[in-house]
């Protein structure tokens, strides 16, 4: 069994994408390791999405992520499915479910 346990996204504009991701409803916690750099991480089901910041990393490119959402606050969306794009070009597909 595999199980998927951590994504990184790097950015340029990790305030932004932290304010779109968060505006979906996801709880981001202020994290810092060590020496290394301020970022955020939400935990989703047994998966964290962290954003850092991309300082000398390339930001992360071409990437589509999946989410399936509760309707109802805090997620702004009606139930469907649904094609955002973050700050970034991000494709993100959003099902909200009833």
């Amino acid at each position: 069994m595999i199980t998927l346990d951590l994504v990184v996204v790097y950015t340029d504009r990790l305030e932004e994408v932290r304010a779109f991701y968060a505006g979906l409803g996801l709880e981001f916690t202020g994290e810092r390791h060590g020496q290394g750099p301020a970022h955020h991480a939400a935990v989703l089901g047994s998966t964290v999405l962290e954003l850092y910041p991309a300082g000398e990393r390339p930001p992360t490119g071409r990437l589509r992520l999946g989410l399936t959402l509760s309707a109802g606050p805090p997620c702004p969306l009606p139930p469907g499915r649904h094609t955002l794009t973050d700050p970034d070009g991000r494709t993100v597909a959003v099902t909200v479910t009833a």
